[in-house]
């Protein structure tokens, strides 16, 4: 199974490198020299399969990665916006699967896992997309709308008989909203099982 880790963000230099925007806890990791990575292009316009890391360095704050099959500055820029889809680290055959109707109308909060955290929004929907699904959110602040991959990492904790599911977000996710790219156009399926948690 395939799990979002990141989104290409802006070129970095004219050799190819691009900057990018993690939702994984392990950079390291999915980002090591050597490492193939699916692409879910954000346009038409984007190229289609899978890229090879050539490598990934700090530069503050943020990751900047060489992908062997990106040359040069306009290769990067084609790519901006795409989504990077890694394989599943441990998967558990055993994990859990929720339908669409089971998750909308519970709170969304953050915090601790128990729940405690305070309220942002509330789940609207589950869309189904080709290699990840994506909770649909309406945030309370200012009712816009939100969608978060549907994975463990950021979603840890799913509880219906508590009327609730848990998020940790990184930093930037929730502002991108659905206009502007969080999520990709899709049809969503109801009833369809998510079998990624």
């Amino acid at each position: 199974m395939l799990v979002q880790v990141a989104r290409i963000g802006k070129p970095h230099g004219i050799r190819g490198e691009v900057t990018v925007q993690l939702f994984t806890d392990a950079p390291e990791e999915r980002f090591a020299p050597g490492a193939r990575l699916r692409l879910e292009p954000s346009s038409p316009l984007a190229p289609q399969g899978a890229v090879t890391v050539r490598g990934a360095r700090w530069n503050k704050a943020v990751l900047v990665v060489a992908l062997e099959e990106v040359p040069d500055r306009n290769g990067a820029e084609s790519l901006r916006g795409t989504l990077l889809f890694a394989e599943a680290q441990d998967e558990d055959p055993e994990a859990e699967e929720w339908y669409e109707h089971e998750l909308v109308d519970l709170e969304v909060r953050t915090g601790p896992e128990d729940g405690t955290g305070p309220r942002i929004g509330v789940v609207t929907g589950l869309r189904t997309m080709p290699v990840q699904d994506l909770l649909e959110i309406t945030l309370d602040e200012d009712g816009r709308e939100a969608a978060l991959p549907f994975v463990e990492e950021i979603v840890p904790v799913v509880d219906p008989d508590g009327g609730f599911v848990v998020v940790t977000p990184p930093p930037g996710l929730l502002e991108l909203g659905l206009e502007d790219g969080a999520a990709e156009p899709g049809t969503p399926e109801p009833g369809t099982p998510e079998g990624g948690r």
